[in-house]
């Protein structure tokens, strides 16, 4: 049975559960950091400035291991409300940094939805050649 780790912002992970349910039965998924630790950016403000580098150290390092130990990725992206603008299809920076790894590391990487070509990130993201599901989880190989 193939390990699939989803990728997606803490936002997002709400959405989780509806995915986990539909892919359970043919893959091992693998869950974000974080997932089942109710970190939120808002416990972020209470980090003094070392306990917020060590945390992210710990994140990047976390990701690393688990990219290392998959078949590949699942990454979700759906519309973000931040500050009142709205990002469709968002990808953000810690997300592009566990797509890039996976690449790294030739994974496969899947995406959710399609990408919005606004994206500061689109080029880069277009050129890990993810396999784009427009909402269709069927689509990733089993």
């Amino acid at each position: 049975m193939k390990k699939l780790l989803i990728i997606c912002s803490s936002s997002f992970y709400s959405k989780i559960e509806n995915i986990d349910k539909a892919l359970n039965k043919d893959f091992e998924l693998v869950m974000p950091n974080c997932y089942l630790d109710n970190v939120t950016n808002e416990s972020y403000e209470n980090m003094s400035e070392l306990e917020y580098i060590s945390f992210f150290k710990s994140m990047y390092l976390e990701s690393r291991e688990k990219i290392n130990k998959v078949d590949c990725c699942l990454v979700l992206n759906f519309d973000k409300e931040k500050n009142g603008t709205i990002y469709k299809n968002y990808i953000g920076a810690s997300t592009f940094l566990e797509m890039y790894e996976a690449f790294m590391h030739g994974k496969e990487i899947y995406i959710f939805n399609e990408l919005d070509k606004s994206s500061m990130l689109y080029d880069e993201i277009r050129g890990f050649n993810p396999i784009i599901l427009k909402g269709d989880l069927e689509k990733i190989s089993k």
